[in-house]
């Protein structure tokens, strides 16, 4: 259905495809896997032609085409779904599926033969979507269905799906999964970009994996396994399986959270009533689809949203801190990893050395005297270098700026900031997103051991795997309410997906 044949694509000094050749049988699913920066997505957007190679050819149905734009990809049958979702949320179903294609007369828009056919192909395909709902009122799995019909709606034989189950919860991603299938059966030819090794086996027919810029491997997905992918993938053994020994039932509460409830300026209720203790030496999960107040519940306990804003009682080791700001909070002993690295965690300008003291920039050992103003460079630079040594942070110059970093190398210096800091509670939140799967490892082993040192760990996150292998305790969140507490070792992700979705 599709070749790439020796692909080259340069940015300014950085070479994201270096002679790319990938080649798609019609009628199957084909994932590309590989780390942050493999060249992947790039790969795809010159397919769909956001990109133009500076070398190289694309052939599609065994001929080669010029694709310049995504019209020219729309033209021969090709559609791409991105990550982020591209729909009007006041805007029906049928009008966001038309946008950019209206059918009729220029005069006149023929909204009703449009949500015909709309209807036909979400029976056709499984879909189950209304074309008369307004986008805002859809859940995030009903959304991306939306995005699937907009690619249908034109026709395309091949479409591209770049991280397509990021948001899913484990209900919705066996639905996904069941609609695309069903699209293979019916002469479809579905290329996904992903990370999740899981999925890549339980999906697809072949897998490309690129790392580096280059097709390191290509091979039919039966003839693999998970342990195989990773080493193409990162060019070592990886470890799979998060290990830990079980966490102590006697460690000392070092949370409190009683009642805690937070209404937002648009009058949504977006914590209610939230109560728990976590103790030192494990760690608490908060599962949820995103948007159901975990962020909330992290800025409140990190004393970024303080009362009137939010009602309640926060203690830290038996201490009340309700009223207590961030900074005070730092200083008594939280720690706070933010889900948002460049709003909340970096100044992306400064350079390592300086982001390595954000936060404690006014005591040692960043000031050579206690409530002294005087930088102390010396001792700056090599707290820095022993953050940047201890989580290999790369490139490990501590004159960089934050922004020359990669995502993942980012994320590594935040933690390791926030782990010098020898916390009493750790509130981290995504502590992966956006990271290649060697860093996830050396991030999974970093919070098991701060855990193992008597650490009480606070983790939010929207990868269920992730958040069930390393939790000691899992809590559910469903519209800003705590519904369950399971036992992550022993309950499945079906039961723990239901109560995300407010089941029972």
């Amino acid at each position: 259905m599709l070749e790439l044949r020796n692909i080259t694509k340069r940015f300014g000094d950085v070479l994201a495809n270096d002679h790319v050749s990938i080649m798609v049988r019609a009628g199957t699913i084909h994932a590309i896997v590989g780390e942050n920066g493999a060249g992947k997505s790039t790969a795809m957007r010159i397919a769909y032609g956001f990109y133009t190679a500076d070398e190289g050819e694309i052939v599609v149905e065994g001929e080669a085409q010029r694709i310049a734009t995504p019209h020219d990809a729309i033209a021969l049958g090709i559609g791409m779904v991105h990550q982020h979702f591209m729909l009007v949320e006041t805007m029906t179903v049928a009008e966001n599926i038309v946008l950019g294609a209206e059918p009729g007369a220029a005069t006149s828009l023929d909204l009703r033969g449009a949500g015909t056919q709309i209807r036909s192909l979400s029976q056709e395909f499984g879909l189950s979507i209304d074309p008369d709902a307004i986008i805002e009122s859809l859940s995030v799995g009903q959304q991306q269905r939306v995005e699937l019909l907009k690619a249908l709606y034109r026709q395309a034989r091949l479409l591209i799906l770049d991280e397509p189950t990021a948001v899913l919860t484990p209900q919705e991603v066996e639905e996904f999964f069941t609609i695309l299938r069903r699209m293979r059966e019916q002469g479809k030819t579905v290329v996904i970009i992903t990370h999740k090794l899981a999925e890549v086996l339980a999906i697809s027919d072949d897998v490309t994996v690129m790392r580096d810029g280059r097709v390191v491997g290509q091979v039919k997905t039966a003839e693999t396994n998970a342990a195989e992918l990773a080493r193409l993938m990162v060019g070592r053994d990886v470890l799979l399986r998060i290990e830990k020994t079980a966490a102590s039932a006697e460690g000392e509460t070092v949370l409190s959270v009683r009642e805690l409830a937070m209404t937002a300026k648009d009058g949504t209720r977006r914590l209610d009533g939230v109560s728990f203790e976590v103790r030192a030496g494990e760690i608490v999960g908060i599962a949820g689809v995103e948007g159901n107040g975990q962020t909330e519940l992290i800025e409140a306990l990190a004393g970024l949203i303080l009362p009137p804003a939010v009602t309640g009682a926060v203690e830290l080791a038996g201490r009340d801190i309700t009223k207590t700001n961030a900074r005070r909070r730092k200083e008594m002993g939280i720690a706070h990893i933010p889900e948002d690295r460049h709003r909340r965690g970096l100044l992306l300008d400064f350079d390592l050395a300086e982001n390595s003291i954000l936060g404690v920039h006014y005591r040692r050992p960043a000031v050579a005297h206690l409530g002294g103003v005087w930088m102390d460079n010396t001792a700056i630079r090599e707290r820095a270098e022993q953050v940047i040594k201890d989580f290999d942070v790369r490139p490990a110059n501590p004159d960089l700026p934050a922004r020359a970093l990669s995502g993942g190398n980012q994320q590594k210096l935040i933690i390791g900031r926030e782990f010098d800091l020898r916390p009493k509670l750790l509130l981290v939140s995504q502590p992966t997103r956006g990271v290649d799967i060697g860093a996830i490892e050396f991030i999974h082993r970093k919070l098991v051991a701060l855990r193992d040192e008597g650490c009480a760990v606070l983790l939010v996150s929207a990868e269920l795997e992730e958040v069930t292998a390393l939790s000691d305790r899992l809590l559910v969140i469903h519209n800003g309410r705590i519904v369950g507490e399971v036992d992550p070792q022993i309950t499945s992700p079906e039961e723990i997906g239901l109560l995300m979705t407010g089941g029972h």
